[in-house]
């Protein structure tokens, strides 16, 4: 089994690249104050996520702050571990 996501979602914003499993790193960019962060792993592999270094459960909303906030999306499968990570700017409109 490989450390993978299966799919990945921040609410309605948009990943520049497009999701692909294989690519570990995305920006996006929003106004709003939060979205929700969604990383399912692929088969039985465990996904945790950080945001801006707080821990923080795939499935509820992400606040964020001004500026860049790092999503860190870690999937380990046994002994294979892979980071995905993803800048979002929080545009002040």
């Amino acid at each position: 089994m490989r450390a993978s996501l299966a799919s990945l979602g921040l609410g309605a914003l948009t990943l520049t690249p497009a999701f692909a499993p294989d690519v570990t790193e995305y920006t996006a960019s929003t106004s709003n104050n939060s979205n929700t962060v969604a990383a399912v792993g692929e088969g039985g592999t465990i996904v945790s996520v950080t945001v801006n270094d707080e821990p923080h459960t795939s499935g509820t909303a992400a606040i964020w702050d001004p500026g860049e906030n790092v999503v860190k999306i870690t999937v380990e499968a046994g002994a294979s571990r892979r980071v995905y990570v993803v800048t979002v700017t929080k545009r002040e409109d």
